[in-house]
């Protein structure tokens, strides 16, 4: 690690603390301290796979259907905001999500990917895009 990143997750560890509702109510305070610090460095690890995951795919295409740097930015930024969106749901419910809009994969497709039924696929689309609908 770089001091400079244990900065930064310290900071953001902190902002979200102070941020936190109910602090009155908190009996465990290091506990508190701990469960946010692990969630936020939780989330700058997945931050890192997934623009490392986005930058390995930019560099097996050819250069002629690559983005620009300015479209590779806002790309990964809409990646990660959908990202932290989706952050709570369960495993399955954001992939089908994913292989739905990402991917573009219709409901049978998504269901035997899954093993799981059209109608279960259904129920987890619906469940994710209520999710975004009420982030709006």
């Amino acid at each position: 690690g770089c001091p400079h990143s244990a900065a930064d997750l310290a900071q953001d560890t902190f902002i979200k603390v102070l941020g936190a509702r109910d602090t009155a109510q908190i009996v465990e305070p290091r506990a508190f301290l701990t469960t946010i610090a692990k969630r936020v460095l939780c989330n700058h690890y997945r931050r890192q796979e997934l623009e490392h995951a986005y930058h390995q795919a930019l560099a097996e295409l050819p250069e002629r259907v690559a983005p620009s740097e300015e479209e590779r930015a806002i790309i990964l930024e809409t990646l990660v905001e959908l990202d932290q969106l989706l952050d709570g749901l369960p495993p399955l419910v954001k992939r089908a999500f994913l292989l739905s809009q990402v991917d573009g994969l219709s409901h049978g497709r998504i269901a035997a990917e899954l093993d799981i039924s059209i109608a279960t696929v259904k129920r987890h689309l619906h469940k994710a895009a209520l999710r975004c609908y009420f982030a709006l």
